[in-house]
């Protein structure tokens, strides 16, 4: 079974368990985004600058890897023409849940972004891409299909793990591990996944994630650090992801 496979059982096992990002947001959020008051995130915590928002209605959006019916209700809600691509099927069920509930069109993909993207060339204006690199090996060729199917002028922002956590054993006291991060490579860290039940993550460096981006023809022209949701390394400001806004 291929690795991305692998990942996708997890995260649906996750959502059936309560996962925190496979919750879709309920009908007064979504309402009060319909009036003009709402926020979403790429990372665990801050959200996303609404400086960075260009005027949405009518705009076409993709949600790469971002199924759970957190962020794109609010981009329908404010009058894009939505798509979400996600490898997990019950990712995808919560975006049917809140799009039949609220009355309005989403395009809904289930693929694998490690392979081509199934969309025409310069066809988006924008793609929100939450946290989710960390579930696959190779992130350059996401950020060329990014480049590809985003419009000339088009945005990109994406969420990022910078590798920080893999460093560390659960309670996040102490350096257990190593970097790169790589269970392919690494038979004891595919072990330490499998304990976990992780699915099978990746870290990955700046190179790849950032100087990616502008290697695939993208301008970077803002970027923000935010930690985990909680725990020692939190507490302790030590910052473990990465927001970047792009632009094609």
């Amino acid at each position: 079974m291929d690795y991305t496979d692998i990942n996708a059982q997890t995260i649906d096992r996750w959502v059936d368990e309560g996962w925190e990002w496979g919750k879709p947001i309920d009908h007064a959020t979504y309402q009060r985004a319909v009036k003009g008051d709402w926020q979403m995130v790429l990372t665990p915590n801050l959200p996303v600058p609404t400086s960075w928002f260009p005027e949405l209605r009518g705009k076409q959006v993709l949600g790469l890897a971002a199924g759970g019916g957190q962020q794109m209700p609010i981009f329908a809600a404010l009058g894009a023409k939505c798509t979400v691509l996600d490898y997990s099927s019950r990712q995808l069920d919560s975006e049917r849940l809140v799009a039949q509930r609220e009355h309005y069109e989403m395009n809904i993909v289930r693929a694998d972004m490690t392979k081509p993207l199934p969309f025409e060339d310069e066809f988006f204006d924008l793609i929100f891409h939450p946290v989710s690199n960390c579930y696959i090996r190779e992130v350059l060729p996401v950020w060329n299909e990014c480049a590809r199917v985003l419009k000339q002028g088009g945005l990109l922002m994406a969420g990022l793990d910078n590798g920080i956590n893999f460093l560390f054993d659960d309670d996040e006291s102490r350096i257990t591990g190593s970097l790169p991060f790589d269970p392919l490579k690494n038979p004891e860290q595919m072990a330490c996944l499998q304990k976990a039940d992780c699915g099978v993550q990746f870290s990955h460096t700046i190179h790849e994630q950032i100087a990616g981006q502008i290697h695939a023809g993208l301008t970077l022209l803002d970027v923000y650090e935010d930690t985990n949701g909680g725990g020692f390394l939190r507490d302790h400001g030590v910052p473990t992801f990465w927001a970047t806004l792009a632009r094609k």
